[in-house]
């Protein structure tokens, strides 16, 4: 938030809040324990989300789901599908959130994404044949999309300033614990009625209806939390977001820390309905049309717009590069690439596989913890070159012993290690830092609109490397890690000559960085403070908060509301 020096004030949002708000942080967290909790919960989406990434990838090395579903488990193109059809639904999903949860709420859009998720799994979990597997998947996909955007959003919007930054390492510490859990479940109910022919379809059955628990407490947890404050208030019902802010806070909805919040969400859904009246006066009659072009320009702003251009170019590369690591190659298709390196046995190349998953969440957490005094940049790009040696390192391991590995196990036992390696390599630096990035790098009028088309390019690009990385495989061999290896390597160079650096940016900072010519920034910023100052949350003087100055805010508060 601005400081409003420039304009001969001082925001008290970054004085007198700050001064009554509590700890940062994990240490936040446990002391907002109804927050806490709430963060703790709405973290479920996050092991859903992890959890179906990984789970399949078991399941489609498993004996029993060979023979039921031969016929597209057997043709790489088809097998492609099997597993790529699932992100094209939650590319579908993405785009779709953004008006439901405007229309619905945040809450009951989470409830509307965990039926249509559970729908798709209770078919996959049924099948008979490929085509139940692919109609469930891309129906799960919309759920799994859909929870990936509104769950984030929720959270983020019932949490105070000081404990939001915890509450993404929470999440993302959610996607990778369920990864790992899945890998563990498959490697457990793989032993269902044997390893071999004898195998039951229990095996596979079963780990795919386990994502029914998790969204089921989900789905029906979510309504007994209270609608986001954020969004009450979009619908003018304030009295509503007051008391929701109260109840989490554990503090009377007329105390300051409350009074403040309450007034700092006012301010924002002031500042977006004036800029949209600002921008387009003509379509300010609420109608559906009206409001479906007003969306339309917004979205068209991004590509017209040279300094948005770049920063929509910034996140959709990001989130390109970051699945043209190849990380969803190696955690959709791990057991098949361990079984390449000739460690025997589908049992042995599922352990392999659930190392993977160990190594990306331990990975995970000293990253949340200190990416903010690292920074963007160093993290990412020590990421990439790293991930891109692994992947260069392996290329060169299976072009020399891909046709001897049996006669030569510890070459195929060390290109394993690098494939943990590469995914602590991925843990601690694209995984997190990645959406990091792209969620900070926008002007206030346009963040949600931004952020969309940065996560649509992470669900595109994510079915595209699904699709064609058994194909990649079975053709190219060796080449298919040389190809990730490159990207990697690219998607370094791209963050250290392209990106700028972010971390503890103010948003006039960030259109410095950016090197914006426009005025938009300035007059994004001149527009919020103007409302700051009528809703009493900027002092005219430079002087201290005072007595006064509360009295002041409380009165305008009142008329406000």
């Amino acid at each position: 938030m601005a400081g409003g020096s420039d304009l001969g004030g001082t925001t008290i949002t970054t004085t007198r809040r700050k001064s009554l708000a509590g700890k940062s942080g994990w240490a936040g967290l446990i002391r907002n324990r109804r927050i806490f909790a709430i963060a703790v919960f709405a973290s479920l989406g996050g092991l859903l989300y992890g959890y179906n990434q990984g789970v399949f990838s078991g399941v489609l090395a498993m004996t029993s789901f060979d023979n039921r579903m031969a016929s597209a488990v057997n043709n790489t193109g088809l097998k492609g599908w099997l597993v790529a059809i699932l992100e094209l639904g939650a590319w579908a999903g993405v785009l779709m959130t953004g008006y439901l949860a405007d229309k619905l709420s945040r809450k009951y859009t989470i409830v509307l994404a965990v039926v249509v998720f559970c729908v798709g799994v209770i078919v996959q979990t049924a099948a008979k044949a490929p085509s139940s597997i692919y109609g469930g998947r891309f129906v799960t996909g919309l759920g799994v999309g859909s929870l990936s955007m509104a769950v984030p959003l929720y959270n983020a919007e019932i949490a105070p300033p000081e404990v939001r930054g915890s509450l993404v390492a929470l999440q993302q510490l959610a996607i990778t614990f369920g990864i790992m859990i899945s890998f563990w479940i498959d490697y457990g109910t793989n032993f269902i009625g044997g390893t071999g022919i004898g195998q039951t379809e229990a095996a596979w059955r079963l780990p795919l209806a386990l994502q029914l628990v998790p969204a089921v407490i989900l789905g029906v947890g979510i309504l007994f939390m209270p609608f986001s404050p954020r969004w009450l208030v979009n619908q003018g019902r304030d009295d509503e977001a007051l008391a929701v802010l109260s109840r989490a806070r554990g503090l009377p909805s007329d105390s300051d820390l409350v009074q403040l919040e309450f007034l700092e969400i006012r301010a924002q859904y002031l500042f977006e309905k004036e800029t949209s009246e600002t921008k387009f006066p003509e379509y300010q009659d609420g109608s559906f049309s009206s409001n479906f072009k007003l969306g339309f320009f917004d979205y068209m702003s991004l590509l017209t717009n040279r300094n948005l251009f770049y920063r929509v170019a910034v996140g959709s590369l990001t989130m390109f590069f970051q699945q043209w690591t190849g990380v969803n190659a190696i955690l959709y298709y791990a057991p098949s690439i361990f079984k390449a390196l000739s460690l025997t046995g589908n049992t042995i190349s599922l352990l392999a596989t659930g190392v993977v998953g160990i190594a990306m969440f331990l990975a995970t957490i000293p990253a949340v913890l200190w990416v903010d005094q690292l920074g963007r940049k160093p993290v990412l790009i020590s990421g990439a070159f790293l991930m891109g040696t692994c992947h260069i390192i392996i290329a060169v391991i299976v072009g020399i012993f891909h046709n001897s590995f049996p006669s030569h196990p510890a070459a195929g036992w060390i290109a394993c290690t690098l494939v943990w390696i590469f995914s602590m390599g991925f843990g601690y630096s694209w995984g997190p830092c990645a959406w990091i990035l792209v969620a900070e790098i926008w002007p206030l009028s346009v963040r949600g609109k931004g952020l969309s088309i940065a996560a649509s390019s992470n669900w595109m690009n994510n079915f595209i490397v699904g699709e064609v990385t058994p194909t990649m495989l079975d053709k190219l061999g060796f080449g298919t890690f040389v190809f990730f290896g490159v990207f990697s390597l690219l998607g370094g160079l791209f963050i250290m000559f392209f990106v700028p650096e972010t971390k503890g940016l103010t948003l006039e900072e960030m259109d410095e960085v950016f090197g914006s010519s426009s005025e938009l920034t300035l007059d994004d910023h001149q527009r919020q403070q103007a409302i700051y100052r009528r809703l009493g949350l900027i002092v005219e003087s430079q002087e201290h908060f005072s007595e006064k100055d509360e009295d002041r805010r409380r009165s305008l508060a009142k008329e406000e509301a």
